[in-house]
């Protein structure tokens, strides 16, 4: 009798021990400071208005730019966590065809990427891999209205417009010590666009869809508590 209130008392403690460990595992932050590569693409998708034939043959490509970010991260188990970053990027937009190439149609587009992402882990021993998915909107904070005057339309503004869209997450997670610190590694594909439009005054005489679709790929170190 006395054996069977042992084990019964053990199981009981274990079953109780089990929500525990998960709170303890549960609630823990994982920060990230990342060196991030910000890879678009810029085609243009559609053109929206054309009123002076300016877009007959062009073709463009968004630049390429290397900023640092910071990525947090919540684990509501150790299997599942929900990601945000914080970064800009800057970026040019540059005719690759139909006008003279290098033609400066947008200059330092200033992006804030709002991005929220869930992530699937899986520990692999000394590697911890993860997936993840999620949502994004990208604010565009400043374009430099400078780049218009290399449009010989005489363009007095450009904009671009801010876009919800998605983005897809692999990356890998490897822990240096017990102490909470670790490498990451983290790619990303969104798949989002933005409407950039010129203007004469209040006249839009250009306004074209373009795909940024950007790759993001970062490295960096990161610390968990």
């Amino acid at each position: 009798m006395n054996k069977t209130l042992l084990c019964a008392g053990t199981a009981a403690m274990a079953m109780l021990a089990t929500p525990a460990l998960a709170q303890d595992e549960a609630g823990e932050i994982q920060v990230k400071v990342l060196a991030t590569a910000v890879l678009p693409d810029g085609n243009i998708d559609e053109v929206n208005v054309d009123l002076v034939g300016v877009t007959a043959g062009l073709e463009t490509r968004a630049s390429d730019n290397y900023v640092p970010t910071v990525a947090v991260e919540y684990f509501f188990t150790e299997n599942f966590s929900i990601e945000t970053i914080a970064g800009v990027t800057q970026h040019d937009v540059d005719a690759t065809a139909g006008l003279p190439v290098g033609t400066e149609l947008v200059s330092d587009g200033l992006l804030l990427p709002a991005t929220v992402t869930g992530k699937a882990h899986f520990d692999l021993g000394g590697v911890k891999p993860y997936v993840g998915a999620g949502v994004a909107y990208f604010i565009w904070l400043d374009v430099d209205d400078g780049a218009a005057g290399t449009i010989p339309l005489g363009v007095t503004d450009t904009t671009l417009s801010d876009e919800f869209g998605f983005v897809l997450q692999a990356g890998l997670d490897v822990p240096v010590g017990e102490d909470g610190f670790g490498i990451s590694f983290d790619a990303k594909r969104y798949f989002i666009g933005t409407t950039a439009s010129w203007f004469v005054g209040d006249t839009v005489v250009i306004s074209n869809d373009h795909d940024l679709d950007p790759w993001v790929l970062s490295a960096g170190v990161s610390y968990r508590f």
